[in-house]
């Protein structure tokens, strides 16, 4: 795995395209060496979202499977010319999102049919398009099991939570986040609030303090900067995507995690049969698919009352099961 930043990357193009030449397949061919697989990112690869992706494409690299490069911190104005510049330097496989850059990541893809691309949408893959496949963070599962441990306890009922954008991917977890509250605490009250920005830590920090000040004793940490403003204040909060309890350990009580590796193996799989399409992978970031976990409760073992986990464990296995399906509503939530 290399680190390539926008810079290193657009000025090294040319001789990469130089060195990967010999790797001239036919149109989405079985790969029978490692998969020269690209990721471009808009914000910084620690940020949780892409973490994610990264953390799976580190895994395939040391089993062999890949060789993986990356660009953080892309702007959408760039995100294009990044595009075609790994299309031009031989790589096959490019994952990434396409999030406010929609029409012209699929106007690349197709310029490129000999390239698999897997990226992050909201919206569904076109048959017309076969190597454009798109993925999401369907992790509604674990965001339930999340928010019913948060309705045991939050002492007040009244919860913050603070997203990024009100798109679908965020909306879901937010939703299925508050179903599960209410399945524990029928009367609770959500403050809800968007910061408009992917990557704004102090932005997200100062929302949560204006909801703890309006009275929430826990928070929903849809963003980096939430889980601050709870340790600051002294209340509780609940992670999204990845596990930070180890930065906040008496604050972060629980978290939903997602797990790229299902997606992105799926992919790699196609790729090296053949066979990669215009595939919906929202599915393989279900909870039954082991796309997505809540976290252990780690330094909060003990604290969460012992019939609020037996009831999180017994939903969990209705979940894997599929005796229970967590609603997947990706209407705007609203405070209550």
């Amino acid at each position: 795995m290399v680190r390539v930043t926008r810079r290193a990357f657009l000025h090294g193009s040319a001789a990469l395209a130089a060195m990967t030449t010999t790797f001239a397949a036919p149109r989405l061919a079985r790969a029978a060496d490692p998969i020269k697989t690209a990721a471009i990112y808009t914000v910084p690869v620690e940020q949780q979202w892409v973490s994610r992706i990264h953390v799976a494409a580190t895994k395939a690299v040391e089993r062999g499977d890949i060789e993986y490069v990356f660009s953080e911190k892309v702007s959408n104005t760039d995100y294009e010319r990044v595009m075609r510049e790994y299309c031009e330097a031989g790589y096959k496989l490019i994952v990434g999102e396409a999030f406010a850059v929609e029409e012209a990541a699929r106007a690349v893809a197709k310029d490129y049919p000999d390239v698999a691309f897997l990226i992050g949408s909201s919206f569904k893959p076109d048959a017309a398009l076969p190597n454009f496949a798109t993925f999401d963070n369907y992790i509604q599962d674990a965001s339930y099991l999340s928010g019913m441990i948060a309705g045991a306890m939050t002492k007040s009922g009244n919860i913050g939570m603070v997203g990024g954008y009100p798109i679908p991917e965020v909306n879901r977890l937010m939703n299925a986040f508050m179903a599960g509250v209410k399945e524990v605490k029928a009367d609770a009250k959500f403050q809800v609030a968007f910061i408009g920005s992917w990557f704004d830590p102090p932005k997200a920090k100062e929302t949560a303090l204006a909801q703890i000040d309006a009275g929430a004793d826990l928070l929903y940490a849809e963003r980096f900067g939430v889980s601050d403003a709870a340790k600051e204040k002294g209340i509780l909060a609940v992670g999204n995507v990845i596990d930070t309890q180890g930065d906040y350990p008496d604050t972060v009580v629980a978290s939903a995690l997602w797990h790229f590796e299902p997606t992105l193996d799926h992919a790699i799989a196609q790729v090296q049969a053949g066979k990669f399409s215009a595939e919906d992978y929202g599915a393989f970031s279900f909870m039954k698919a082991g796309g997505c976990s809540l976290a252990p409760l780690g330094t909060f073992e003990g604290k969460v009352p012992a019939d609020i986990v037996a009831k999180v464990q017994a939903r969990e296995a209705e979940i894997k099961s599929g005796a229970f399906m967590v609603a997947i509503d990706d209407n705007e939530p609203k405070s209550s």
